[in-house]
């Protein structure tokens, strides 16, 4: 009795251990997700579906790839475009996929069945692609320096052009419910546009070439790395909310929806974890063997993705060591050894 109680003691115990286990005593341990042939340049996370939510990835091989997003399991690849995809994204539900390449297109796809349903032609190379809250309308964005809008319901009728940048634009997102628009273009500028007048409603110039740009449309806030520099703003008035400078040029940022933590990885090959509050660095990643170009975190907050040139994804723990998705709970081996050996002598001494 004494034994079997001893017996169950050690597993309890073992068990407490393994779930409880402080974030410092566990190592992230990202999961590398495989299949793309060239540098892996932007990705996009679905909203939260009755099937979880989903990721997409665009890449310099011209194949955009589409994954369940807490497992990084591949689904499917879109295949259609001639040359590098440079920007990707999903609607909301996931039931529709939009990609910008390098061949003058950007594509509709639909994300269920992966077959190609608009093609849509433009004047230069496409950097960008953004649906609207309802999934009528694309915004598009690219190096021929004009926004144009394409309604979905009518797709053979002419786009609205928006003209007003003097570089390619690099991302071009909706905000505001849709009644705004935000540009980051090379003439190293952020623009807000009044989506009805199609004129510039603010604008912030900077000084180095804006790398990316992240709309958060529950707080309106907006996110822009330059150089080594992340800043964040209001959205809708374009004021400066903080600035946070990091050791690396960074090429990409995303704010935690919670707005804990904000991610950034850029040249140094590094993911670097932020606390927004404070803006104190929390933790510095090396899992790439690249320069990273994008990061984001997913609709959940429990995850963040990050692509680079090393032409891999990888899925880091936002809370390490939390058992989600295909990460378990795993106590660390020096702990197990201390338990074990403070137990199995005590057990065996009763039993004998």
């Amino acid at each position: 009795m004494i034994y079997i109680l001893m017996y169950w003691t050690f597993n309890f115990l073992l068990h407490v251990a393994f779930c409880f286990v402080s974030d410092m005593a566990m190592r992230q341990t990202p999961l590398t997700c495989s299949g793309h042939t060239r540098p892996v340049v932007d990705l996009a996370f679905s909203g939260i579906t009755p099937y979880g939510y989903f990721l997409i990835s665009a890449c310099k091989d011209g194949k955009p790839m589409l994954r369940q997003g807490d497992t990084g399991d591949w689904i499917g690849t879109f295949l259609g475009h001639k040359g590098a995809v440079w920007g990707a994204t999903l609607n909301n539900d996931a039931t529709k996929a939009a990609t910008a390449a390098a061949d003058f297109t950007a594509k509709v796809w639909d994300a269920v069945s992966g077959d190609e349903v608009l093609t849509l032609s433009h004047k230069h190379i496409v950097k960008s692609v953004n649906f609207t809250l309802d999934s009528k309308h694309l915004l598009t964005g690219g190096n021929d320096k004009m926004l144009r809008i394409f309604d979905m319901i009518k797709p053979d009728a002419e786009p609205q052009e928006i003209a007003g940048h003097s570089g390619a634009i690099k991302k071009a997102l909706w905000c505001n419910n849709d009644k705004h628009i935000l540009s980051a273009a090379d003439d190293r500028t952020v623009r807000l546009w009044d989506r009805s007048s199609a004129e510039v409603v603010k604008s912030l110039s900077f000084e180095a070439s804006v790398s990316s740009m992240e709309y958060m449309p529950e707080e309106e806030i907006l996110v822009v790395t330059y150089g080594k520099t992340i800043s964040f703003f209001n959205a809708l008035s374009l004021d400066l909310i903080k600035t946070v400078d990091a050791p690396a040029s960074i090429h990409s940022a995303s704010l935690h929806p919670d707005k804990d933590f904000f991610v950034a990885g850029g040249d140094d090959f590094k993911i670097y974890k932020y606390d927004y509050s404070t803006k104190e660095e929390l933790e510095s990643y090396k899992g790439h063997f690249g320069p990273v170009h994008c990061v984001r975190f997913s609709p959940d907050g429990e995850l963040y993705a990050s692509g680079s040139e090393d032409g891999t994804l990888r899925l880091w723990q936002t809370v390490v060591g939390k058992t989600y998705g295909l990460w378990k709970c795993v106590l660390p081996e020096e702990l197990i050894s201390d338990i074990c050996d403070a137990s199995y002598p005590a057990t065996t001494e009763l039993k004998a």
